[in-house]
């Protein structure tokens, strides 16, 4: 291994991790404020800026490859974007400043903000395009679940698997026109299914901890960069997911194509969407199933964050407790 390899590890294992709460904690607090305003945009753009300037504040040498879009449509936090000092491992960032936007502006259940960081090149360069999806927590042998296979297949092997009958198995999917005929199959095999409106990124990580979720399976199909994110996280636990993009017009599919896609029908599996020393940081912004949103008190703010890390295996809830004379500060 080469000194610079043992140096970047080291950075990544005895400091990075806690900083990425850091960076995460000051989006979702930002983001909280504004929280059943009405005003995605304004709610967006405040964990965006947050993100950003913690992220600039980090002694790495970063690039966004999951961000808010390309470059002409996001002025911050954008696809290939530089972030860091500059110094330091190079490293590739996924970022969420605001998964479930709409969730906070309504301040209803399970919004998050949320980023991963791997080593360069570790990440795949997801386009902005659709992505059919099929997850399942650890504890399950390879191939348990397959995106080719039926709704049934997969639930009859899960449950198999599981040592369950098929009615035993709890689903989540989104709530979307999309997945009619999706939501008719499952129904068909027994298996319960929990709808959710928004947050595909925090849907796909509850199979990290179904013992707490009570969710065996995702399915269904949901934004491709929110997949690498939830990849990420899934990979620290040792479940399973697969991915494809759904390149149905032309343009997306030059688009993919000048991101390194080189086949359109590819079926990925969890460790090609994210893969090495993986670490990923979720905090609250709103209550939701899986973390607690913020809180304002009189003289203190408080935080919950769950922190993944692929190579150690570990999951961290890290609850905070801010002061700095009642103020959370941001600069």
């Amino acid at each position: 291994m080469s000194e610079l390899t043992i140096s970047s590890a080291q950075i990544i294992e005895r400091f990075l991790s806690m900083e990425l709460v850091r960076v995460t904690e000051r989006a979702a607090v930002s983001a909280a404020r504004l929280r059943g305003h009405g005003n995605e945009k304004a709610a967006d753009q405040a964990a965006v800026d947050a993100m950003r300037r913690e992220l600039n504040r980090l002694p790495i040498d970063g690039e966004i490859v999951i961000g808010e879009g390309e470059r002409d449509e996001a002025p911050m936090l954008f696809i290939g974007e530089k972030v860091g000092l500059g110094t330091g491992p190079k490293v590739h960032i996924a970022v969420d400043p605001l998964e479930g936007t709409t969730l906070c502006a309504k301040d209803m259940p399970g919004s998050i903000a949320v980023m991963a960081m791997a080593g360069a090149g570790q990440l795949l360069y997801a386009p902005d395009v659709y992505m059919d999806k099929i997850a399942v927590g650890p504890g399950y042998a390879q191939g348990v679940i397959d995106l080719d296979a039926s709704p049934a297949d997969n639930i009859n092997a899960l449950a198999k698997a599981k040592g369950v009958k098929p009615h035993e198995i709890s689903t989540l999917i989104m709530d979307r026109p999309r997945h009619a005929a999706l939501i008719e199959a499952v129904r068909k095999t027994g298996a319960s299914i929990r709808l959710i409106t928004d947050g595909d990124v925090a849907g796909v990580i509850f199979c990290t901890e179904p013992e707490k979720t009570g969710i065996d399976l995702y399915l269904g199909i949901g934004g491709a960069p929110e997949g690498v994110l939830a990849a990420a996280a899934l990979r620290c636990v040792g479940g399973q997911m697969q991915g494809r993009l759904i390149l149905d017009t032309e343009e997306k599919r030059v688009r993919a194509h000048g991101m390194g896609v080189l086949d359109p029908n590819k079926k990925y599996d969890m460790s090609e969407m994210a893969s090495g020393d993986v670490i990923v940081s979720a905090t609250g912004v709103t209550d939701g199933g899986m973390l607690s949103g913020v809180k304002f008190g009189k003289d203190v703010i408080e935080t919950e964050t769950i922190v993944y890390r692929s190579i150690t295996g570990t999951v961290r809830r890290i609850y905070g407790e801010h002061r700095e004379f009642g103020k959370f500060k941001l600069d």
